[in-house]
């Protein structure tokens, strides 16, 4: 983990009026809509597979779909990824990997998201195609070509070195002690 730790302890020490306060400064409103969440991280000039993650990551944190991400879904992301339950982030890993939303993932839904991430955190350690391959070599026994939710989950927790790739690849600290910390630049 390095030095994020301490970024992370930080983070978790922190209290919900601290929070709210960082979080109305941001956004007065009160809401966030996609085009602020993309302004705060600083994401500019993205590829269109980063730019369709990132809609994804918005989409999957506004949890009753009014288009805009409010406190209670922002705190509720950000506990998420900072204290959750691993089950709850393999729940969340999987609704955000199933783009087109028919409760399974397939090889390019998950080479797609994979190939976003590092497109945005420039963290090209791992081949997506590597990863989608071992996932599916590993998880996908009945050979359909596509996990469910119980299938990618009971997968993850069975095989150690897919949860250390996901929990890699899928390592949000940067982006939250962007938000920490307010606006890039």
């Amino acid at each position: 983990m390095g030095n994020h730790g301490s970024n992370l302890d930080d983070i978790l020490a922190e209290d919900m009026h601290h929070w709210y306060n960082k979080f109305m400064r941001e956004s007065p409103s009160g809401l966030i809509t996609l085009f602020e969440l993309k302004a705060i991280l600083g994401l500019k000039g993205m590829s269109e597979n980063a730019n369709s993650y990132v809609d994804q990551v918005f989409f999957t944190f506004d949890m009753d779909g009014d288009g805009y991400i409010d406190f209670v879904e922002y705190i509720a992301a950000v506990s998420l990824m900072l204290k959750g339950e691993i089950n709850q982030k393999l729940k969340w890993y999987f609704k955000l990997f199933d783009q087109d939303g028919n409760g399974k993932i397939d090889r390019e839904e998950l080479e797609t998201i994979f190939s976003a991430i590092q497109d945005i955190t420039r963290n090209r350690d791992i081949d997506p195609e590597e990863i989608v391959s071992l996932i599916f070599e590993r998880i996908d026994v009945k050979g359909e070509g596509e996990l469910t939710l119980e299938e990618f989950i009971e997968g993850a927790r069975d095989h150690e070195d897919i949860m250390d790739m996901l929990k890699k690849m899928m390592d949000l600290t940067p982006v939250l002690v962007i938000i920490v910390n307010g606006r890039l630049g």
